[in-house]
């Protein structure tokens, strides 16, 4: 199945320096086009999304007292693992750095760690503000916490390093940045409440690219929640998985 999704130029409500100099003509657009759709979990709340180095998904979901930490496995759409975090936190985004998985609270300010094979829970750390998105560079972790910012941050420690970087679109900052994905040192990043996607310099804050994905189905969800949320580099290709919150379908894109 191939879709193309023509470019044009988000429960529980999630609100929302480096200085942009992009202009229109340098900003690249980008289509959707799908290359496979597959059942995805339609009550989880998708917050943060991963492939694990089997190929498998790594799920993070929110809400509280239904927020988890999954593995799970879109050939046959069937979940592997699962750990679920207290009742009173409310998962966010996750990502996979060497052995470990971190995974992000909204209000709570702690971010848990488990070990990537087992999802055992193994500790926590705290941080000021709100946890939206994060993401794995090779030597540091890139944090959204539903501002225009994004956080640079240690990979073992979680401590913040240096300045943080201001998201912007042709000179102008934009709010609400979501889930993360860091792939080849770019930042793909969700954006709550839109059908696009950014492609940002992590170092910059400036989006040099913008992906369209309102003609898939699921973005049309008919409530204000079940957002687009949630995309994950397939290793080894140009693709990646794409859902949203309470999606019933997972998407295998590529951005052309």
């Amino acid at each position: 199945m191939s879709i193309t999704a023509c470019t044009s130029d988000a429960a529980d409500s999630e609100p929302g320096s480096a200085t942009g100099s992009a202009t229109q003509s340098d900003v690249e657009k980008l289509n959707v086009v799908v290359h496979e759709r597959v059942p995805m979990l339609a009550d989880s709340f998708t917050q943060g999304l991963e492939v694990d180095e089997q190929g498998k998904l790594l799920i993070g979901t929110g809400q509280y007292g239904k927020s988890r930490l999954l593995r799970f496995d879109p050939a046959d759409s069937t979940v592997l693992q699962q750990e679920d975090l207290p009742a009173d936190y409310f998962g966010e985004g996750i990502t996979r750095s060497g052995d470990r998985i971190w995974q992000l609270s909204w209000k709570n300010e702690r971010a848990m760690h488990y070990d990537a094979d087992t999802l055992e829970k193994t500790g926590e750390i705290s941080y000021p503000g709100q946890g939206w998105g994060l993401c794995a560079m090779p030597d540091e972790l890139i944090m959204s916490d539903g501002s225009a910012q994004l956080r640079h941050l240690d990979p073992t420690s979680f401590a913040e390093r240096g300045p943080r970087s201001t998201v912007t679109r042709e000179g102008s900052p934009v709010s609400n940045i979501n889930e993360l994905e860091c792939v080849d040192g770019l930042v793909y990043a969700n954006v709550w409440k839109s059908t696009e996607l950014l492609r940002i310099d992590p170092a910059s804050g400036e989006v040099n690219g913008v992906i369209d994905a309102s003609a898939l189905d699921d973005a049309g969800a008919d409530s204000k929640d079940n957002v687009l949320n949630g995309i994950a580099h397939i290793p080894g290709s140009k693709d990646f998985w794409i859902t949203g919150k309470r999606w019933a379908d997972l998407y295998r894109v590529s951005f052309e």
